[in-house]
């Protein structure tokens, strides 16, 4: 871009704070990019969660053992390509999903798409955050009240920390995880062994959900974090390592979650197959001895990981928005999420899934389309709004809007995908032009002098 780009003035410089730059504004320089471990270990503690564990019961309790799985692994393929690819486009350009997005749908129009999923996340952290009262107060009898405003002030602690800190407790929790888990599935087993998890068809009977649907339950799961992937994948040296990053949680660290979960309700030893799916706390607590403070110690850890990871995304997405800082949006937004957490928010999680099935996949579609696919067709930046973005997203979201309501027996988010692609690729080819006029010169939502 050849004009200006207007500096916004934050309110934190890098050493104000002590805990490290977070480059809310501006791409990660190379002398800050962080190892492939380091950007792997923030995206597999992620999906390697109970909540991963609790929908995938729900599609085998929906679908039986083997149906069930193949659906799991169909959209857990889906989510690599799509998340893969955009975390590649970030890994090499070091910018996160708000300046990402400000490239494909404009200065003034990337305040929509960034608004609109950075909502939805904060939505999820107050799903997760109520799910850590509720588990515990099914398993332990504690209040579930008390015990979510202390999970909801121990998240915006670690969030606060920063990029670092989020590394760190996805590791924590991925290891205390596997063997975690792999201990209820053995409990589960008990004495009949795993060769009737094979045999398992299902429990819904007549209500089952279709094949379409599982797999739109396992894209949108992650349908939102995974499109703002930029947020994590921009600290990655290079795009293969960005990519490599987010294969990495999609499909490894995701499936092994699903698996478990999978294993739970097949093996019988759900306590309510349909609602909570493959939750096993209460196995593990069923299991006495060690297994309880462990358990306990593991609801905290592995639900913050990805508490931590959704305040993370909301705040940097803010940041861009308002021009304030990741750790001062931290403070307001996880102060909004918990409340939202103690009222209950965290029941509504279908609502939350079928909004995030049809609205976000075309997001990323389209962002791929742009930056990739037909880079070299892009029109030069202008600043305002791309109207051509907008008008795919909206194609493939009413397209897949009708399919929920139509051909329910098809995935949403697939839906949604490719219609929003197709309808790009027809406006790309067919209409030139792409910025609305904007009038007076738009700043870039950017923290740098230099030209992009």
């Amino acid at each position: 871009m050849s004009e200006a780009v207007e500096t916004p003035t934050t309110a934190a410089g890098p050493d104000e704070s002590g805990l490290g730059e977070e480059y809310e504004n501006e791409p990660v320089p190379a002398s800050a990019r962080k190892s492939l471990f380091a950007v792997s270990a923030v995206w597999v503690g992620f999906p390697m969660i109970m909540t991963s564990a609790v929908f995938s019961g729900i599609v085998v309790y929906n679908l039986g053992f083997v149906t069930g799985l193949l659906a799991i692994v169909v959209g857990d393929l889906i989510l690599m390509g799509y998340v893969g690819t955009l975390s590649y486009l970030a890994g090499g350009s070091g910018k996160n999903f708000a300046l990402t997005a400000a490239d494909t749908f404009g200065a003034r129009g990337f305040r929509i798409v960034s608004g609109f999923l950075s909502v939805l996340v904060i939505g999820w952290f107050a799903f997760q955050t109520g799910m850590v009262g509720s588990t515990l107060n099914v398993s332990m009898g504690w209040s579930a009240t008390w015990i979510t405003l202390l999970a909801g002030l121990l998240f915006v602690a670690l969030t606060f920390v920063g990029i670092r800190a989020i590394s760190w407790i996805g590791v924590v929790a991925s290891a205390l995880f596997v063997p975690l888990g792999v201990v209820a599935v053995v409990l589960a087993a008990g004495d009949t062994g795993f060769d009737s998890a094979f045999s398992y068809s299902g429990g819904a009977g007549a209500s089952a959900f279709s094949f379409g649907v599982a797999v739109t339950m396992v894209i949108a799961c992650f349908a939102d974090s995974g499109t703002m992937t930029a947020d994590f994948t921009r600290w990655a040296r290079s795009g293969r390592q960005g990519a490599l990053a987010a294969f990495a949680a999609f499909p490894v660290a995701y499936f092994i979650a699903q698996l478990v979960g999978a294993l739970v309700v097949a093996l019988g030893a759900s306590a309510a197959a349909d609602t909570t799916g493959g939750d096993f706390l209460h196995v593990l607590v069923g299991g006495g001895g060690i297994l309880v403070p462990l358990a306990i110690v593991f609801v905290f850890v592995n639900l913050g990981s990805v508490c931590a990871h959704c305040l993370y995304n909301g705040a940097v997405g803010f940041g861009n928005i308002t021009g304030k800082t990741m750790r001062q949006l931290t403070i307001v937004l996880g102060i909004l999420g918990t409340v939202a957490a103690v009222a209950g928010i965290w029941s509504y999680f279908a609502t939350w899934l079928n909004i995030l099935g049809v609205l976000v996949p075309p997001i990323g579609v389209i962002i791929i389309l742009d930056q990739l696919v037909f880079a070299s067709k892009r029109a030069p930046a202008r600043g305002g709004l791309y109207w051509k973005p907008f008008a795919a997203w909206a194609i493939g979201a009413a397209v897949a809007l009708a399919t929920h309501f139509y051909a329910p027996q098809l995935s949403d988010a697939v839906v949604a995908m490719l219609t929003g692609a197709v309808a790009f690729t027809l406006l790309t080819y067919a209409v030139r032009g792409s910025a609305v006029p904007a009038g007076a010169p738009v700043a870039q939502p950017v923290l740098s002098g230099e030209n992009a």
